[in-house]
C-alpha cells in the first residue's frame, strides 16, 4: 500500500507540473480518477480521495465510513497516515499536502491562512485475515 500511495502521489505531482494549466486542462485529481478506476478493474485495489483540511470540492470526496472520518480528522491535524484492517481490506489513508495551485481552487484565490492544508488518499487492498476487524496497530474492536 505504501508503494501505491507513492505512485498515486507522484502521478498527482506530475499531472500538476505538466498538464494543469488553469485555462485548458482537466484537474489533476479528477484525471487521476481514471487511473484509480483502471487499477481497481485490473487488481481490485481501490483508491479514493477524501477531504481533510478543507471542504470537499466533490461530494464523492466527503469521508463516509468511520475510518475515513477518523483519517480525515487525523490528517487535518498533521498525522501523515492512518491504517486499519476491516471488512477484508487493508486500508491506508495518507496525507496529500495541498500547495500552490491546489490551494487556488481548494481554498480560494485570496485566502492567506498559513496553516498547512491536506487532502487524503485512501488505498484499500483486499486481503484475507484471521482477524478481519483488527486494527493494524494491534487494537481489536470491542
Amino acid at each position: 500500500a505504501i508503494v501505491a500511495q507513492d505512485i498515486y502521489s507522484a502521478t498527482l505531482r506530475m499531472l500538476h507540473r505538466r498538464y494543469f494549466h488553469k485555462d485548458k486542462a482537466v484537474l489533476p485529481a479528477r484525471a487521476m480518477q481514471d487511473i484509480f478506476d483502471d487499477i481497481e478493474s485490473e487488481s481490485k485495489v481501490k483508491a479514493q480521495w477524501i477531504s481533510a483540511s478543507l471542504k470537499p470540492m466533490s461530494i464523492d470526496h466527503t469521508p463516509k465510513t468511520e475510518f475515513e472520518k477518523q483519517a480525515a480528522k487525523e490528517i487535518a491535524e498533521g498525522t501523515p497516515h492512518i491504517e486499519i484492517v476491516e471488512n477484508g481490506y487493508y486500508r491506508r489513508a495518507s496525507a496529500i499536502p495541498l500547495t500552490g495551485g491546489c490551494l487556488g481552487c481548494h481554498e480560494g484565490m485570496f485566502q492567506n491562512d498559513r496553516r498547512k492544508k491536506f487532502a487524503g488518499l485512501v488505498i484499500s487492498l483486499p486481503i484475507q485475515d484471521k482477524y478481519p476487524e483488527a486494527d493494524v496497530r494491534g487494537k481489536t474492536p470491542e
